[in-house]
């Protein structure tokens, strides 16, 4: 497998290229950070409800829809990022995604280790150090391969990843603020100092070779990867690509008339937030749309099961979505058909 330690590339390269690459049909680990700052929101989230898109345009914050769930995040040259794109049938990847988490995870975690950073894994995909978050970390399927994104996080801007997200009022704000100082830590913060760029690079390379065998490096993008991120850019960087699965922001539950009413739930699971808007006809959903910075495999299934709960007693839903499960082979870590129900009924 190659190893491709690419340095500081634009902002967009630091997404498009690991979107590309198995596009191409290609293996490869990616070792790159962005150049410039932007906002990158997960495959599943309605950018309308989670990004302050009024703040980023003011202040030239792009906005990006990645095909990995999870939640919104502000990304920029202080974290060092890590793209492993693998083929399902490789005999390294576990048989379900909470072990290749478990698996993979190891590498950045023997990484902060050696710097002296007592880093754990947290389940489903976090490493911890001290009680707080050090790394975020998610997995997507595209096409016949699997794309693991994570990153070392050298230094990280708290002030400006709350202005960055759509919240209710500035005491909200400010309550965000604290608790992202309380559980999300950083190298520097651990260390009090940080180590120089190319000894993390090293051991990041070091210990994801531990893992993966030996890694052949390139250091530059050829032609056929460069085209084939620059047409996903003429897709993915694009409003309809972003505002994809936007919705009208409306109240938690408006009654149309009698009988028929418009749902805006949200539910806290552990393996993520799940939102749905519904419209319901004497207790039978005629219309959804799930939403969320939860993880859901295959990914195009989602919509799918929209529209298999159309026409399902809200009752009812959890049994439909346990069978949409079964018969699909879908994965959700931390995410059960129990809790979609619960959305509904919350």
């Amino acid at each position: 497998m190659k190893l491709y330690r690419l340095g500081t590339v634009p902002w967009a390269d630091s997404q498009l290229l690991y979107h590309a690459l198995p596009r191409i049909g290609r293996e490869g680990l990616n070792l790159l950070s962005p150049a410039s700052p932007y906002v990158c929101i997960g495959y599943f989230q309605d950018v309308e409800q989670e990004v302050d898109l009024e703040y980023c345009r003011e202040h030239g914050i792009p906005v990006f829809r990645r095909e990995v769930g999870g939640g919104a995040v502000y990304l920029d040259g202080e974290q060092l990022f890590y793209q492993l794109v693998i083929h399902k049938d490789n005999p390294l990847v576990p048989k379900d995604k909470a072990a290749f988490y478990r698996k993979f995870l190891q590498a950045p975690i023997a990484a902060y280790r050696a710097l002296g950073i007592p880093a754990e894994y947290k389940p489903v995909n976090d490493i911890i150090a001290n009680g707080r978050k050090i790394s975020g970390n998610g997995v997507a399927e595209i096409g016949d391969y699997i794309v693991f994104v994570g990153n070392l996080i050298v230094d990280f801007d708290y002030e400006t990843m709350v202005r960055v997200l759509k919240v209710p009022d500035e005491k909200f704000r400010d309550k965000v603020y604290k608790t992202l100082q309380d559980n999300l830590s950083t190298i520097r913060r651990e260390l009090g100092t940080a180590p120089p760029r190319e000894e993390l690079w090293d051991l990041l390379a070091e210990k994801f070779a531990e893992i993966l065998g030996p890694l052949e490096v390139e250091t530059a993008v050829d032609a056929r990867w460069r085209a084939e991120a620059d047409r996903l850019a003429g897709r993915m960087l694009t409003d309809e690509w972003l505002y994809r699965r936007g919705r009208p922001q409306i109240g938690r539950e408006v009654t149309i008339r009698s009988g028929v009413q418009v749902w805006h739930k949200a539910y806290k699971a552990p393996g993520g937030l799940i939102r749905a808007v519904a419209e319901v006809r004497e207790g039978v959903i005629a219309d959804i749309s799930l939403s969320g910075d939860f993880f859901f495999y295959p990914a195009d299934r989602l919509a799918d099961l929209e529209r298999a709960l159309v026409g399902v007693r809200v009752e009812e839903v959890e049994n439909v979505v346990a069978r949409f499960y079964a018969e699909h082979g879908v994965e959700s870590p931390g995410v059960t058909p129990a809790d979609f129900a619960t959305v509904l009924r919350g």
